[in-house]
């Protein structure tokens, strides 16, 4: 019967230890810059890889993963 108090107030402490460690995590405000924007994605004309719109290289007819995709592909 002692182990059995023992055991009910040790998590009893837990339990409170919890709940008041999940209530601060609440109050804090989310960290700055957690919420990342979407990255606009392009496909090569040439090979098809994706990659992302801001590493590509444009052409007149599209976007591609190099220049020498692009030359290839409008030649």
């Amino acid at each position: 019967m002692k182990y059995l108090l023992l055991l009910l107030v040790a998590l009893l402490i837990i339990w409170q230890w919890r709940s008041h460690r999940d209530r601060e995590a609440r109050k804090k405000p989310p960290p700055r810059g957690s919420a990342k924007q979407p990255i606009e994605m392009v496909a090569c004309l040439n090979c098809g890889t994706h990659l992302a719109a801001a590493d590509a290289v444009h052409g007149s007819q599209g976007s591609y993963c190099s220049a020498e995709h692009r030359q290839r592909h409008e030649a």
